[in-house]
């Protein structure tokens, strides 16, 4: 995938944008991902007072965040099954990767590390550099949880989309692991994200739950 480079801010929104989109064909999103989780993670960032300046940073960002795996290209991305262990050692390259790539596209040093770090965990087994608790920035612990949420709920060429309420619990499950237990904390009071929501899987016993954001909040507190 050739770089862009471009001068204005609208130049560079554009481009970012079109990177975007090629990335979520490469990986086969059947709706917008990248844009999924810019909004995901903006109404995030809002619960946090986030600066607006921080704030488009984590939205380039999560307009970036795959695009190493885009340039990489790799077949085993895409198909279905369990990846080897050379594969994973390879996929973990992408973060680095998309820093690069991104930075080439014209994305500020902020929105840069963002891309790099997006697969840092809370308990420091991320990669690709080991961060853990807060030595992750907020910014990326956002676009961490905005990117999961957005994934699950998406189909992919080796699963179906998972229902809001199943994702919501993958989150509460591994918050302290991978994810900051506030963000997911954050994530789960947002009221209504209708437009996203709207992609996800349904489910007859996800339906007679009826399980609610707050809901899982409240469980998650227990």
């Amino acid at each position: 995938m050739a770089s862009i480079h471009r001068t204005s801010e609208t130049e560079k929104g554009d481009a970012f944008q079109q990177l975007a989109e090629a990335t979520d064909e490469f990986e086969r999103y059947r709706h917008p991902h990248a844009i999924r989780i810019a909004r995901i993670a903006d109404q995030i960032a809002d619960r946090f007072h986030m600066a607006t300046r921080d704030r488009k940073s984590l939205h380039t960002a999560a307009l970036m965040h795959d695009l190493g795996e885009a340039v990489m290209e790799r077949d085993y991305m895409q198909r279905e099954g369990q990846l080897s262990d050379e594969e994973r050692i390879d996929l973990a390259r992408h973060p680095v990767i998309g820093e690069q790539e991104s930075a080439r596209a014209g994305a500020d040093r902020a929105t840069t590390l963002l891309v790099r770090w997006h697969h840092e965990w809370w308990n420091g087994t991320g990669y690709p550099d080991s961060l853990r608790d807060e030595e992750i920035p907020l910014a990326c612990r956002i676009l961490r949880v905005a990117d999961s949420y957005a994934s699950l709920t998406d189909v992919r060429p080796f699963r179906p989309a998972f229902t809001a309420a199943r994702a919501r619990g993958e989150l509460i499950e591994r918050a302290g692991i991978e994810f900051d237990p506030r963000v997911v904390m954050m994530f789960l009071l947002l009221e209504s994200i209708p437009e996203l929501e709207s992609f996800a899987g349904t489910s007859e016993a996800d339906e007679n739950q009826s399980v609610s954001g707050p809901d899982l909040f409240s469980s998650f507190m227990k």
